[in-house]
């Protein structure tokens, strides 16, 4: 016999809002794990009608695309959001930006049309600073990368160290 959660089904996604939001300050620090949970209380405060999964641990229909590396700050990440009622964008980012503590703030919110973010996004671009390092030899060290057809780097793995070619994830 399946077992069924009782009481009925979560009301149905009526709309998916898509927020920009940056990662700024000491809040760089937090794992996307933290940044998540952080999101989750914050719409909780800010009566986000939120749609939720069904089964026995319902949870917030919420879709995050890729992650900001512990330690890096981000001005453009993203994250759409399915909600049970619909809501203007506008009020949305700025009730969700008021309750989120400052270093995560909301920047954009859009509806949500077409594909899902997931499959939209396909590059990131990235700023890297390197302080003490001259402009041309800068300059010199990112043509010879972008030169060679592969880069391989190593990096240690729970399963031990893996090479990994860089190369091929660089796009212009």
């Amino acid at each position: 016999m399946a077992r069924r959660p009782e009481g009925p089904p979560p009301p149905p996604v009526v709309q998916r809002v898509r927020l920009r939001f940056a990662k700024r300050g000491r809040l760089r620090f937090l794992s996307h794990r933290d940044v998540a949970r952080t999101f989750e209380r914050g719409l909780r405060r800010a009566a986000v009608p939120m749609a939720y999964s069904a089964g026995f641990s319902p949870h917030p229909r919420i879709s995050w695309v890729g992650a900001a590396p512990t330690g890096a700050a981000s001005e453009a990440e993203y994250v759409e959001l399915a909600l049970a009622a619909t809501v203007e964008p506008a009020r949305l980012q700025a009730a969700l930006d008021a309750a989120l503590p400052p270093g995560l703030d909301v920047v954009g919110a859009v509806e949500a049309e077409g594909a899902g973010l997931a499959e939209r996004i396909d590059a990131s671009r990235w700023v890297v600073r390197l302080p003490g390092v001259a402009e041309p030899e800068l300059r010199g060290a990112v043509a010879e990368l972008l030169s060679r057809d592969v880069v391989e780097v190593e990096r240690a793995t729970k399963d031990g160290r893996r090479r990994f070619d860089v190369r091929a994830a660089m796009v212009l």
